[in-house]
C-alpha cells in the first residue's frame, strides 16, 4: 500500500506541474490532452487506493 501511495503522490505532482505549465501558457486545463491523461492516471490510482482501504475496513470489522 505504501508503494501505491508513493506512486499516487508522484503522479499528483506531475499533474500539478502539467497544470501549472498549461495555465502559464494560457491553455485551459480541459483543452490540454497531457493534463487530461495525467488526470486519468491520478483518478485511477485514487480509485485503487479507495478500493484497498474499503476492503481493509470491511475485513477489520
Amino acid at each position: 500500500m505504501s508503494r501505491l501511495l508513493d506512486l499516487l503522490e508522484e503522479e499528483r505532482r506531475k499533474l500539478n506541474q502539467l497544470g501549472e505549465a498549461s495555465l502559464k501558457q494560457a491553455i485551459p486545463l480541459w483543452d490540454n490532452p497531457e493534463v487530461q491523461e495525467q488526470s486519468r492516471r491520478v483518478d485511477e490510482l485514487v480509485a485503487r487506493v479507495s478500493e484497498i482501504k474499503a476492503r481493509h475496513s470491511r475485513g477489520v470489522r
